[in-house]
């Protein structure tokens, strides 16, 4: 058995495990594998384990990974743009993710909207929420999200599915908790303003367990699954 195959099962089981535990509804939890730095290689094994939802950061090294799978013969993948968004960048995302996580701005939004292909379903939008405050992180500040999710919810092609955020890392599992809980009530507030929101997507690697326990439907990660990255092939 290949090791991703191997940490894929380990990932999956800790994801049953933690949705049991907080006494969640079984297969309410999404895995999102992150692939940024590996190759189309290491997808490919991947999709051979049943792994079907792939998160790239960078925007070409996703695009030619997208092209290289494709051409290998894989089936239907489901690709989330996770990374930095640059006004410049948006047709290209909009042309070939059907996610994007980190929306932050209006003006981005309404380009992916404007550049969204006719011919494809809307693209999925999870806004990126800055939960902790850090200066060194994206995303819009808690207290401007409901400004801006009736505004991006308002635009055609787009579908407006949740919220996302990387709080600032913490190893207690109690302040892990409470970082997402403030993205848990954002979202509940949302929904109790009558957005039909379903998404979280929060929880990596390291902090997967207790995003589950707090509501992520949706947790990304790599390095579980792929191994320790080499930022110097990115």
């Amino acid at each position: 058995m290949s090791l991703i195959r191997q940490n894929l099962q380990a990932i999956t089981a800790t994801i049953v495990a933690a949705t049991q535990e907080s006494g969640r509804q079984p297969g309410s939890v999404e895995l999102l594998a992150v692939s940024k730095t590996f190759g189309p290689e290491a997808v490919l094994e991947a999709v051979e384990a049943g792994q079907r939802a792939f998160g790239e950061n960078y925007l070409q090294e996703g695009l030619d990974k997208i092209r290289a799978v494709q051409e290998a013969g894989a089936p239907a993948l489901a690709w989330h743009f996770i990374g930095p968004i640059q006004s410049n960048k948006t047709r290209p995302i909009a042309e070939h993710f059907a996610w994007v996580h980190t929306v932050e701005r209006e003006k981005i939004a309404q380009r992916l909207s404007e550049q969204r292909p006719v011919d494809l379903p809307p693209l999925q939008i999870c806004l990126q929420v800055n939960i902790s405050g850090e200066a060194s992180k994206s995303g819009v500040a808690p207290e401007d999200v409901a400004a801006l999710a009736h505004q991006v919810a308002a635009l055609p092609n787009l579908t407006l599915r949740g919220l996302m955020a990387i709080p600032e890392p913490a190893v207690e599992f109690a302040k892990q908790r409470a970082a997402f809980a403030q993205l848990r009530v954002l979202y509940e507030q949302l929904r109790a303003d009558g957005l039909a929101l379903d998404t979280l997507s929060m929880g990596m690697s390291a902090d997967m367990r207790a995003a589950i326990f707090e509501g992520a439907t949706m947790v990304r990660v790599g390095s579980a699954i792929f191994g320790a990255r080499n930022y110097n092939k990115a």
